[in-house]
């Protein structure tokens, strides 16, 4: 489904609500996908250097967000844990631990993310239970200064961990700033945290200037998930590192086929061939000499949205509805959780067979002469990688 600009709103009212980067303190999109009005709670256009957070909130046609509850007495709008379960065969729990690096700080983590699993009937992670844990970029309580677009992310991830695997430990790493060294020193915290068997970044951003940062994605044992971006057709870092798995989006709707659930690409949803990163071993893609992302995918678009509990604004929060692929990384990361499993890269991901995986053959985000670079097909494609999770096969 196309995604549609609709117009360049003031900051003010686009994100009167929902909380605005201090990046992005110029003027926002609000953005159209089929009937669908979102923006990106990080807006475009962040200096080279840094990364934007890839989370996008339905809103009206106005931007201001819009209530995921309907009603005090019925379900949070937007799909919940059992949807994302049923749709990506997963089945089984896990008890790892899941590292979420995001920017900035988010006061109420803890007690939002009571309320959703809550909802749901997951399991407390709590502080208290050993379940829940918030530290600074450097492993200490000295918690950076609030944002509440960043905080609206790190809410996503840290609900679609909960929801792909209910019993696994969650730690929240506040990186000072979304620079790229900031956040490369707060995903090296992540790595030392022990048990930590997979780490989420829903972040990116151009991959000039990145290589003195690589390294610290290079974490052998553990599963480093990277979405692609929000922008279509085109690389970002940390994605494009070869040491990464890098995931794409989709839109993701029920059917009445076999499986239950049908998806296409994601019309925003990034991909594309490195300028910088050589191609790894486990890539034979024949167009694209260097590394080409992405490796996987999951629900991204915020037609198919998601629930989620977090921030309305600094001081107030309410159930919101998701999109981006800032929602498909932490969800692969989950699945990562249930099995346990740290492959330190996605080899394992073009190793497995095709059954472990749902394949995405239509829809493209991009122009890219009909190659695959920027048009799903069947077999491996840039939007969506190998396609979506069929079970835990492959992770």
């Amino acid at each position: 489904m196309n995604l549609l600009k609709w117009g360049v709103m003031a900051l003010g009212l686009a994100f009167g609500a929902a909380g605005a980067s201090p990046a992005a303190a110029q003027a926002v999109q609000v953005e159209r996908s089929g009937n669908v009005y979102h923006v990106a709670v990080c807006a475009h256009g962040n200096p080279n250097g840094t990364a934007r957070c890839h989370a996008h909130v339905v809103t009206d046609a106005r931007g201001s967000p819009r209530n995921g509850k309907l009603s005090p007495n019925l379900v949070p709008s937007g799909y919940g844990p059992s949807d994302l379960r049923s749709a990506y065969g997963i089945s089984a729990n896990g008890t790892a631990t899941i590292a979420i690096v995001d920017a900035y700080g988010y006061n109420n983590a803890e007690s939002d993310l009571a309320t959703y699993r809550a909802q749901y009937g997951l399991p407390a992670c709590t502080t208290a239970n050993g379940c829940f844990k918030k530290i600074d970029q450097n492993g200490s309580t000295r918690y950076p200064r609030m944002d509440t677009g960043w905080a609206q992310e790190s809410a996503l991830d840290l609900d679609m961990a909960s929801a792909m695997c209910p019993g696994c430990k969650l730690i929240l790493v506040e990186a000072t700033s979304p620079t790229y060294g900031n956040l490369a020193t707060a995903v090296r915290t992540a790595a030392a945290q022990p048990g930590v068997v997979a780490i989420s970044n829903s972040y990116g951003g151009g991959e000039s200037g990145s290589q003195g940062y690589e390294s610290a994605y290079n974490q052998p044992g553990k599963a480093v998930t990277v979405s692609t971006g929000d922008s279509g057709y085109g690389v970002q870092f940390p994605a494009s590192s070869p040491h990464v798995i890098a995931v794409g989006g989709t839109h993701l709707t029920r059917a009445g086929n076999s499986r239950g659930w049908s998806e296409t690409a994601w019309s925003a949803g990034g991909s594309g061939c490195s300028s910088i990163y050589a191609k790894p071993s486990f890539q034979g893609d024949p167009l694209c000499t260097n590394r080409m992302e992405a490796d996987v995918s999951a629900v991204g678009d915020p037609n198919t949205g998601v629930s989620v509990y977090g921030p309305v604004s600094r001081n107030t929060s309410g159930w919101l509805v998701f999109g981006g692929t800032s929602v498909s990384a932490p969800l692969i990361g989950g699945i990562y959780g249930v099995t346990g499993h740290g492959p330190g890269d996605a080899h394992a991901i073009y190793q497995a067979s095709s059954s472990a995986f749902n394949d995405v053959t239509s829809g493209s985000n991009g122009s890219c002469g009909g190659t695959y670079f920027c048009a799903a097909q069947s077999g491996y494609d840039g939007p969506t990688g190998r396609g979506t999770p069929n079970g835990t096969t492959a992770f």
